[in-house]
């Protein structure tokens, strides 16, 4: 039950810090392209790569499996906006922007495996041996 606590709490501050920072974004770079919505999704595909490396087996330096469920499943859950990604690209579909579609579905794809992957090697890099 602690655990599911955790979770709950990390989803609230995940989801609020997604909303701040892509309307942070929005304002800053206009709403015509997702801008909010993919540096939300790189960032937080950074954030769970690095926090499941530092709370893995062998190298669990964050204090055990419900600070990681905290935030991967919490923060990183309510944080990251895959169902607003898709709805978004699905707007920019409908309205022809063909460029954009493929921008943000590119871009999104390719820049949160390669932030993921980027957190992994932070994680790694920071871990002790």
């Amino acid at each position: 039950m602690q655990a599911a606590i955790w979770v709950t709490i990390g989803a609230a501050i995940g989801g609020m810090a997604r909303f701040w920072i892509s309307g942070f974004v929005a304002r800053r770079m206009g709403e015509t392209f997702p801008w909010g919505t993919l540096l939300v999704n790189i960032s937080g595909s950074f954030v769970i790569g690095l926090a499941t490396t530092l709370g893995g087996p062998g190298a669990d330096v964050m204090g055990g499996p419900t600070v990681r469920l905290f935030l991967t499943t919490g923060i990183c859950g309510g944080y990251t906006t895959f169902s607003s990604f898709s709805l978004q690209t699905l707007n920019l579909a409908r309205e022809g922007e063909w460029g954009a579609v493929a921008g943000n579905v590119l871009f999104s794809v390719v820049l949160c495996i390669l932030a993921a992957y980027l957190g992994v090697l932070a994680g790694t890099a920071l871990t002790p041996r």
